[in-house]
């Protein structure tokens, strides 16, 4: 059975291949445009945004004007044709909302001969707000907080911001008019649905007014009389599958979850253990989905097998505490308490884009002397869990999983390593 250290290891090149293989900017260069007659008008969101914009700088042999929002706290953009903004995340803020507005404008100026580069990636919806009015960005902000509280899926949120919105669901490809559109997207999202990534700019959207409202009644958040006016406004509609305004437009999906998954697996398989991907689409609440998993990790372990269990996608945490740390995190520590110490099991879990929920960890480590180490630093690990303090619980120990702002986002990735008992 293999001693800690040499599970640490073994954890942090698994998580640093699934990291290499999420480079967004190594994606771009196979599908930049031809030139076209007129300009290239370069936009977009995400927390890759400036890394697809670098590689499309580098790559681009014509002229190109734009700009992107991407998340602020991570390494400045080296850019020069393209104007990168650094803007709040996942609460939105005034930057994004300018930047929004500004892309609408240029977007509206576009012609026939002209093509608009749109670079699209997890967190582009919180990074590119234009409230429709009456909705102030305050208010909007108000409903998003409420929202990721109640622990709603990011697609509920998505759905919601759409309609409050005139950039999502398809509003930038209404505003490009007769301009050709090429979207790259990196997906971080269940199914990898263009409708989803970003909130869907240039997308036909299937949600509905009616569907946005339901939402916010299921989760209990309160409406404001400016949410509820623009709900009730039929304009507030977004475009559907047909609206002519989505034949001039081409979307590729340039990386996966996937992608960042299969690479985990082969660097589990070359250290010796047997793959088995979970997916990457798991949604659901964070330590529920890790009680179940800390059972097939233990069945596993009774069957004999070196396995490896991977899996993605993007987890949820209902907050009744006031603690810290994120889905990752949350995940990681009910994992703990469900193992219960079991020698030769060791996970960690983590955000690909480096941010738990907050910026100071991407996630954590869990080993067997994860409960442990805690008693002695006399930490209460169910406690602590009950607190959604799983931040303060790995911070203290030492097993925060650091990597800063990566420039990517493939959504998580999770990963526990089984040996068999001798």
């Amino acid at each position: 059975m293999a001693d800690e250290g040499l599970l640490r290891q073994a954890l942090g090149r698994i998580w640093a291949a699934a990291l290499g293989a999420a480079d967004a900017g190594a994606r771009v260069g196979a599908h930049l445009p031809p030139l076209p007659k007129g300009r290239l008008f370069v936009c977009g969101a995400g927390k890759a945004a400036a890394a697809m914009a670098e590689a499309v700088e580098a790559q681009w042999a014509g002229p190109l004007e734009g700009l992107v929002v991407t998340q602020a706290g991570g390494p400045a953009a080296a850019l020069t044709r393209i104007r990168p903004i650094a803007a709040s995340h996942p609460l939105p803020g005034l930057e994004a909302q300018a930047a929004a507005a500004e892309t609408l404008v240029r977007a509206a100026m576009l012609t026939a001969d002209d093509r608009m580069l749109v670079l699209l990636s997890g967190g582009g919806s919180a990074l590119w707000p234009a409230p429709r009015r009456p909705l102030t960005l305050e208010g909007k902000r108000a409903v998003t907080q409420a929202l990721l509280r109640s622990g709603a899926p990011i697609d509920e949120i998505n759905t919601v911001r759409k309609h409050l919105s005139r950039i999502k669901g398809g509003r930038l490809a209404q505003a490009a008019g007769p301009c050709p559109i090429l979207a790259l997207g990196v997906s971080d999202v269940p199914g990898d649905d263009p409708a989803v990534i970003a909130s869907g700019p240039v997308t036909p959207d299937p949600s509905t007014r009616a569907e946005a409202e339901a939402i916010l009644a299921r989760r209990k958040v309160a409406l404001t009389d400016a949410v509820r006016a623009v709900l009730a406004d039929p304009a507030s509609e977004t475009p559907k599958p047909g609206d002519p305004c989505f034949a001039r437009v081409d979307y590729r999906i340039v990386l996966r979850p996937a992608d960042a998954l299969a690479a985990a697996a082969e660097a589990a398989q070359r250290l010796g253990y047997a793959p088995v991907v979970l997916g990457d689409a798991l949604e659901g609440e964070a330590r529920t989905v890790a009680a179940a998993h800390a059972a097939l990790a233990r069945a596993a372990q009774q069957a004999g097998r070196r396995t490896a269990l991977i899996s993605g996608g993007e987890l949820t945490v209902t907050m009744t505490g006031h603690g810290t740390g994120g889905p990752n995190r949350e995940y990681a520590l009910a994992l703990a308490l469900a193992l219960e110490g079991a020698p030769g099991i060791a996970a960690l879990a983590a955000d690909s884009d480096g941010l738990d929920g907050s910026p100071d960890a991407a996630g954590a480590m869990v080993l067997p002397s994860t409960l442990e180490r805690g008693r002695v630093k006399h930490l209460d690990a169910k406690r602590s869990l009950d607190a959604n303090d799983s931040g303060g619980y790995f911070g203290a120990l030492g097993d925060a999983v650091v990597t800063g702002p990566t420039r990517t986002n493939v959504n998580d990735v999770r990963v526990i390593l089984i040996d068999p008992i001798e």
